[in-house]
């Protein structure tokens, strides 16, 4: 196989007077017999002087040959390349002149033989990895890399020298060492390739390198003179039963006889109230059984069978080994040294997009939970409808992009909207119900867990149980992709973005303006506050309608990837009390810390128990409740005055 394809790419050396100076016709002149009758030894030097020629017909006539085209013209013993035309064909020259039609009873069809058509289909590969047009290169790679043939490795190799392309050039390098990987017969080549490959963490190097690293269980009398990976111990590494069974498959040893057959084998060859010699009144052991069964297995009586004697005997006289698929123990440890290190790199990769999937979650807990951290902080309201104010935002997304078809337009839209919509819902709350609870919690949290429920069902009435799409734009679709391993949805990245300017505004908000100062007296000390004419129930009032519209957005943002539904905001409501609580109640930077810290608890609790993702939230809450009666005050407890509240 290896000597064809050198053959087929070219190389001068191999047919020097034929490829000096000469068009297509001429050396298929010069070799007409070797053409009409050709054989896979001999037509390698004239196939290699045609691809060498540079004829731009040299390929056409290759193709013809290849399916039958090539004829010869009776009346004048002429070759042709013949096109089917209805009921006969039309004639074109070797040098690429119409010879007009012929009958195809007038035609003799050249026809090589499989071998022929494979050294030609070898010597057709180099003129498409060598076409002028980048797009025929990149398609002759696609089909290569998806039928890999050992006739295509030299002409390949042969077409990377002379690549302009730089992207098509790393590809024709990477095809290449694939396809040493797994034809060339040089074990250093082979052994060079996997070096090469062994930087790639992608998926189909792995899957290149598995199969080098495979390995079988075989039974033997001694050690077998394969590539052997290791001694497996009966007991150790396989059963007594995996073991027997090994054997069984080799044909060193007949199947084992089980209780059952070997009574109904001993019942049926009772003669005289014996069997095989044995008294019927003394197989009352197994040793008994097991002889007369012998017995009759010498006499040809019942199909050899081994009893459990006979089978330990089996088993202590065989030695049982794991040999590699690959019989080239170079190539096998060049493999696993490769693997290693792979898995190595890909652990890594996995630590990072778990990093990017915490990061990515916390952002969302930080956009959900920093509203309540305001109205709980500030105000000491535990508001069981918060919940309630993301989903609000959400539905208030859908209905813009109702009206707003432009998916970016409508997101630009839906963002101050939501704000205004649950804003506005947050100060009637605030003044309806909150106002007259303040210093109750009990009845506070009673009566918003009621609001919470009533709303829930109003946005049934008005909705309707099903999800509802809240589309992203375009721009949003897809993931930034890093490796096989490591990717990030353009989604997660703009929460994560919002949740960086929402960190920012605050910052802003609490330490820039007058607003700011006046929530931060509040909170320290509100009759203080109050007697120097900062009016708390307005502060109370703004912040619990801030808060509230900041769920809004929230809504909006978690909207894009999650379904919207009544039930949406349940789903985050535990989270965001979560939040406030480990980072610290009423601290900006603390619910930073606390989105981060429930972010990343969650996605390694998943990682490390994939198949039942719901007990995430459960040892997450047994976390937080060991971690509170370490820290009661949060990671970042507040200081001063509200401290002691």
């Amino acid at each position: 196989m290896r000597l064809t394809a050198l053959l087929v790419a070219a190389l001068c050396w191999l047919a020097p007077d034929l490829a000096n100076a000469q068009d297509a016709a001429a050396i298929i002149a010069e070799n007409r017999d070797q053409i009409e009758k050709p054989s896979r030894q001999t037509i390698g030097p004239v196939i290699a002087a045609l691809a060498a020629s540079g004829d731009a017909m040299a390929d056409d006539i290759l193709t013809a040959w290849a399916e039958k085209r090539l004829v010869v013209r009776k009346s004048d013993d002429a070759l042709f390349l013949a096109t089917p035309d209805g009921d006969g064909f039309l004639l074109t020259g070797l040098d690429g002149t119409p010879a007009g039609t012929a009958a195809k009873s007038d035609l003799t069809e050249l026809k090589p033989n499989a071998g022929v058509r494979g050294v030609i289909a070898a010597a057709l590969v180099q003129f498409t990895l060598s076409d002028p047009s980048p797009a025929r290169r990149r398609a002759a790679l696609d089909s290569i890399a998806r039928d890999p043939t050992p006739e295509t490795l030299e002409p390949l190799r042969a077409s990377i020298a002379s690549e302009t392309d730089p992207e098509l050039k790393a590809l024709k390098e990477r095809l290449e060492r694939f396809l040493t990987l797994s034809f060339d017969p040089d074990s250093a080549a082979r052994v060079a390739a996997i070096s090469a490959l062994g930087s790639d963490t992608s998926l189909d190097v792995r899957a290149a390198l598995n199969p080098l690293v495979a390995t079988t269980r075989v039974a033997a009398l001694s050690k077998p003179d394969g590539n052997v990976a290791r001694v497996l111990g009966v007991g150790r590494d396989l059963t007594e039963v995996e073991a027997y069974d090994l054997l069984v498959v080799a044909g060193l040893a007949p199947a084992r006889l089980t209780l059952e057959d070997q009574r109904t084998a001993l019942v049926a060859n009772i003669v005289n109230d014996t069997v095989g010699g044995v008294p019927v009144a003394e197989l009352d052991t197994q040793a008994a059984r097991d002889r007369a069964y012998t017995a009759l297995e010498r006499a040809g009586t019942v199909p050899t069978a081994a009893t459990d004697d006979e089978a330990k005997a089996a088993l202590a006289m065989h030695g049982f080994f794991e040999v590699y698929v690959e019989p080239d123990p170079a190539v096998t440890s060049a493999a696993r040294s490769a693997l290693a290190g792979i898995e190595t790199r890909v652990g890594m990769m996995r630590a990072a997009d778990l990093g990017l999937d915490a990061l990515s979650l916390a952002a969302i807990f930080f956009l959900a939970a920093i509203g309540l951290a305001v109205t709980f902080g500030v105000m000491g309201v535990i508001n069981m409808a918060h919940g309630e104010f993301i989903t609000m935002g959400a539905y208030t997304g859908f209905v813009v992009q109702l009206f707003v078809p432009d998916y970016t337009i409508s997101l630009l839209v839906a963002l101050p909207m939501a704000f205004a919509v649950t804003f506005a819902a947050g100060v009637a709350m605030e003044r309806l119900v909150i106002r007259h609870l303040y210093k109750r919690p009990l009845e506070t949290l009673l009566a918003t867990f009621g609001i919470s429920i009533a709303l829930q069902q109003i946005l049934k009435n008005v909705f309707g149980t099903q999800a509802r799409p809240l589309t992203a734009p375009g721009w949003l679709d897809g993931a930034l992709t890093f490796n096989d391993v490591v990717s990030i949805s353009y989604i997660r990245i703009a929460i994560f973005v919002l949740a960086l300017l929402f960190l920012a505004f605050f910052l802003y908000l609490m330490k820039r303006t007058r607003l700011g100062l006046e929530v931060r007296a509040v909170t320290q000390n509100r009759t203080m506050a109050a007697s120097m004419g900062i009016n708390p129930d307005r502060i109370n009032m703004l912040t619990f309608g801030l808060g509230s519209g900041i769920a809004g957005i929230a809504g909006v943002a978690i909207g894009l990837y999650a379904k919207v539904t009544s039930e949406m905001g349940a789903d985050y409501i535990v989270q965001s009390f979560m939040t406030v609580v480990v980072g610290g109640v009423g601290s900006v930077w603390g619910t930073l810390a606390g989105a981060t810290m429930i972010g990343s608890l969650q996605k390694v609790i998943e990682f490390l128990n994939p198949s039942n993702t719901l007990s995430a939230q459960t040892y997450m809450i047994l976390f937080i409740i060991l971690f509170i009666q370490v820290r009661p005050r949060g990671i970042i407890a507040l200081r001063g005055r509200a401290a002691g509240d």
